[in-house]
């Protein structure tokens, strides 16, 4: 632990990225709009005052080498306990290279590992380092992809409530004939009480939007309905939601990369929840800045994905609304990390024993997955 007064210089800025295949049907999963068949991790670490800080992203190779070429020497030598002044440094530093997309991603990685960094300095638990407004994270989860069989599809949503997981995700809409078995399957594994979510990442029109919209409703009961047409439609999106169903919210943002992109939606009504990527949209600087658009629009902002972050930058959040147990990210976390967060009840509760993301890398596990980077020494 450091005096808060010490300045304490960032001396070294490391990146790797590992590609981690996924687990589903023939290697592959999907949703309304894509297919993949891996996830990659970015993993950065920045060293100072005797300490490690680790931050990550999920995104291209090329993230990491953006990392490399573009930021590393403008946060080394910065003091590792003023985060957002290397932030605004950082952001500056990329305004020919491109701020939305990969720009703000891997200022996110590395934004995240310097807030690890002060926390770890600090002696504090990174969520005790932010304004703190909350302890605790509700949390969904989420999976169901679009190509899973059925009984996988209930068994894994079935199993979250289960464990105690009050709110499920799936995706829909990629072969829309298909949902209404999908979702009627999903409610009868799951029962009455639980929220049921769904997610159609863009595929629909405005007009098919707005039919399924109200079937989801009134057949399932469904109170999410997550971009129902492409983010880039901001007018469609807040056509959904002005007639659309009450009581299904639509929500959108998790493509956010920069302020705008979450003041547009805002600005227009686009949305009833917003969502933010702590690994995109600039880390915990840009998420606190987030944060507070959506407080003065007096709507709620929910964690998209990436777990073993979001569930400590997101206790800074005024307004949250939960947080995306995304079923890829806490595979991928599960393998890189010590010290991941499992809900209990619903909630993940950071360990307020652990300094930083109380998070250790697991090297040897990630190894076989490198694809950038090797480890110093």
């Amino acid at each position: 632990m450091v005096a808060v007064s010490e300045a304490v210089p960032v001396e070294a800025v490391e990146a790797h990225a590992f590609t981690v295949p996924t687990d589903g049907p023939g290697g592959v999963e999907t949703d309304g709009t894509l297919e993949w068949d891996s996830t990659t991790m970015v993993l950065v670490q920045v060293h100072g005052g005797g300490f490690t800080g680790t931050g990550y992203t999920y995104g291209d190779v090329a993230v990491a080498t953006l990392v490399e070429s573009k930021l590393a020497s403008i946060v080394r030598g910065g003091d590792a306990l003023a985060p957002p002044a290397l932030w605004h440094r950082m952001f500056a530093a990329i305004r020919n290279v491109g701020r939305p997309g990969a720009g703000a991603m891997a200022v996110s990685a590395v934004d995240i590992a310097l807030w690890d960094l002060k926390a770890r300095l600090l002696g504090l638990p990174l969520y005790r380092a932010v304004p703190t407004f909350h302890d605790e994270v509700p949390v969904y989860g989420s999976g169901g992809f679009a190509n899973y069989p059925v009984d996988r599809l209930v068994d894994q949503l079935g199993g979250w409530v289960e464990q105690g997981i009050g709110q499920v995700k799936l995706k829909t809409s990629r072969n829309p004939s298909d949902d209404p078995h999908r979702l009627t399957a999903v409610r009868q594994a799951i029962g009455v009480d639980p929220a049921m979510l769904t997610d159609a990442n863009g595929a629909l029109t405005r007009k098919q939007a707005l039919y399924w919209a109200h079937r989801f409703a009134e057949e399932w009961d469904v109170c999410w309905f997550e971009e129902p047409v492409s983010s880039d439609d901001v007018d469609g999106l807040r056509l959904v939601r002005d007639r659309g169903p009450g009581g299904l919210d639509v929500a959108a943002g998790e493509y956010g990369f920069v302020l705008h992109d979450f003041a547009d939606l805002l600005g227009a009504g686009a949305v009833d929840c917003l969502q933010a990527d702590v690994t995109r949209c600039g880390g915990v600087t840009g998420l606190l800045e987030v944060s507070g658009l959506s407080a003065v629009h007096q709507v709620d902002l929910s964690a998209h994905c990436a777990p073993a972050a979001s569930a400590h930058a997101f206790c800074g959040v005024k307004r949250l609304r939960h947080l995306e147990y995304f079923h890829d990210h806490v595979r991928v976390e599960g393998l890189a990390f010590d010290g991941t967060l499992r809900p209990a009840g619903g909630i993940l509760r950071p360990d307020p024993q652990h300094p930083g993301l109380g998070l250790d890398v697991r090297w040897a596990d990630l190894e076989p997955y490198r694809v950038h980077g090797s480890r110093a020494g």
